[in-house]
């Protein structure tokens, strides 16, 4: 069983500058929980039991977010309000959240080789703090889990996207297709549409085999010049077979503006208060 997984906390958050200078993004709300609560709830309910959120030395809001407040505590008690002390104190209770700063931003690949040691020899999942999944039926996370508990080897999470934003992702060369999962014989970083090899992208939710961290030690730089994850899970492929599955539950790409505001929307319809 996958028991571990690792959320990746610690980039600048360009995309929403300024706030992002004083504010980390996985700390805008979704009405008033932050993003990075409800990946860490969808992580509990696939049946995580240990998380690893890797942060930089400007995200300490998410750590405190995390940890209790016992003076707001003890003055919600003082004052009978029994229900907002629940609401705060049971934050991500029943599951265990570790901490560990990227000290330099050097790419996905480079902040997931921070989690070796937390992970250690076993499989684990990856669930990008930009990526947001409401699953009907069950988490998105737990779709990669179950295809897991099949194959026995890594899975990447896609989506279907148009020709025209296949430069914005990893695409998925498929090997061969079952259903809703495909054998994969490679991964493109960001290609063009003209060379895109699918229109399957990569979706922020990963199941590893541990094997992917030697490979992440002596991974060249890539796009952008960054240690990319995608280029490891490449190389990976090499040995081990890699499969992908298109996921069923609806993402949200939080660090998307308008993609932001349809989540508050969304979630708002659902509160029968708003």
């Amino acid at each position: 069983m996958i028991k571990k997984a690792v959320i990746p906390a610690a980039g600048y958050g360009t995309r929403f500058l300024p706030i992002t200078k004083a504010i980390p993004k996985e700390m805008l709300p979704i009405i008033d929980r932050p993003t990075i609560e409800f990946i860490v709830n969808e992580a509990k309910a696939s049946g995580i039991e240990d998380i690893l959120i890797i942060v930089s030395s400007n995200k300490n809001a998410i750590v405190d977010y995390f940890d209790y407040n016992i003076e707001l505590e003890t003055i919600l008690k003082l004052k009978g309000k029994e229900a907002l002390y629940q609401k705060v104190h049971g934050i991500a209770e029943g599951i265990n959240i570790y901490f560990v700063r990227q000290k330099e931003q050097l790419g996905l690949g480079h902040a997931v080789l921070q989690a070796e040691a937390f992970v250690g020899n076993e499989p684990f999942a990856v669930l990008l703090g930009d990526d947001l999944y409401v699953g009907k039926n069950k988490p998105a996370l737990k779709e990669l889990i179950d295809v897991y508990e099949n194959k026995k080897a890594s899975i990447l999470g896609t989506m279907e996207v148009s020709l025209e934003n296949t430069p914005k992702y990893g695409i998925c060369d498929p090997k061969s297709i079952e259903g809703n999962t495909m054998l994969l014989k490679g991964v493109v970083e960001k290609p063009n549409k003209e060379d895109a090899p699918s229109r399957h992208a990569i979706g922020g939710r990963y199941i590893l085999t541990p094997a992917i961290f030697n490979i992440l030690k002596t991974q060249q730089k890539g796009f952008g010049g960054e240690i990319q994850l995608t280029d490891a899970i490449l190389n990976l492929m090499t040995s081990e077979d890699v499969y992908a599955t298109s996921l069923q539950a609806k993402r949200y790409d939080v660090g998307s503006k308008i993609d932001y505001i349809e989540a508050i929307i969304d979630f708002a319809l659902e509160e029968p208060t708003l």
